[in-house]
């Protein structure tokens, strides 16, 4: 079994609710997203946010707003809908519950 597989599970389990917390600040244009992602070491490429974003969109915890730009076309612009709140809300409680057993179980 190979370690970067299970590694790069972790990193896509955990992939939604950090772009969720990333959309909870600001709302962001998709490569500000992965920017942000990328800072914290969690590499994302556009094949992989924008599936995602289409995904949460879909669901109801995303919308997104056009925004002219100065340098070509418009952008799209996404930010957390109330109910994206609330499930926000929900995985940092679970991320918190899930962290703290995993300290546990490591001592």
């Amino acid at each position: 079994m190979k370690v970067e597989n299970t590694k790069a599970q972790m990193r896509k389990g955990i992939l939604e609710y950090c772009i969720l917390t990333v959309l909870s600040k600001r709302e962001a244009y998709p490569s500000d997203i992965i920017q942000e992602l990328k800072e914290a070491k969690l590499i994302v490429v556009e094949g992989t946010l924008y599936p995602l974003l289409t995904r949460l969109k879909n669901a109801g915890l995303l919308q997104y707003n056009w925004v002219e730009s100065s340098s070509g076309p418009p952008r799209k612009y996404y930010a957390l809908t109330e109910d994206g709140q609330q499930f926000l809300t929900e995985l940092k409680k679970t991320w918190n519950e899930l962290y703290e057993a995993v300290q546990l179980i490591s001592k």
